[in-house]
C-alpha cells in the first residue's frame, strides 16, 4: 500500500502542473489575439500590427501594458465617425450667412443686417420674398429681377 500513495502525489502534482500550463498558454494566446484583433481595428500599418503582436508575445503582461500605453486612442470607425462629425459641422457652418459689413450671422430672411444696417437682401417686386442681390431673377415667383446698380455696404 505504501507504494500506491507515493505514486498519487507524484501524478496530481503532473496534473497539476499541467492544468496550470495549460491555463497560462490559453492566457498568454488570449493576450496576443486580443492584441492583433485591437491594433487592427486602431491601424492599416502593417508594421505596427506586427511588432505590438510581436511585443505582446515576446513580454507578455509587460509587452501587454506597453501596447496598451502606445497604442492609437481611437479606432478606425471612431475616427471615421469623427472625422464624420466634423466635415457636417463645418458644412453647417458654412451653411451659416455672415453681413458683409459686420460679419455678424444673419439669418436667411432677413433684409437687412440689424447691427450695421447693410443691405443684405433686396424684396422681389411680385411676391415681396427676399433676395441675395445678386440673383437675376426670383426663385419662387421667376420675375427677372431690376438691374439697377446694388446699394453698397457702409464698409465700401
Amino acid at each position: 500500500m505504501p507504494a500506491t500513495e507515493s505514486v498519487f502525489p507524484e501524478s496530481l502534482a503532473f496534473f497539476a502542473t499541467a492544468l496550470i500550463g495549460a491555463f497560462l498558454a490559453a492566457f498568454w494566446l488570449s493576450m496576443v489575439l486580443w492584441t492583433v484583433k485591437d491594433v487592427r481595428a486602431r491601424t492599416d500599418e502593417r508594421l505596427a500590427q506586427i511588432l505590438a503582436a510581436l511585443i505582446v508575445a515576446l513580454l507578455t503582461l509587460p509587452g501587454l501594458l506597453l501596447y496598451l500605453l502606445l497604442r492609437p486612442a481611437q479606432t478606425l470607425e471612431e475616427a471615421y465617425q469623427s472625422s464624420l462629425e466634423e466635415e457636417a459641422l463645418l458644412a453647417s457652418l458654412a451653411n451659416r450667412q455672415t453681413c458683409p459689413g459686420c460679419g455678424r450671422q444673419t439669418e436667411s430672411d432677413w433684409r437687412v443686417c440689424p447691427t450695421c444696417t447693410t443691405l443684405l437682401r433686396k424684396p422681389c417686386e411680385k411676391c415681396s420674398r427676399p433676395l441675395e442681390l445678386t440673383w437675376a431673377a426670383c426663385p419662387f415667383c421667376g420675375t427677372a429681377t431690376a438691374t439697377e446698380e446694388l446699394p453698397r455696404t457702409p464698409a465700401e
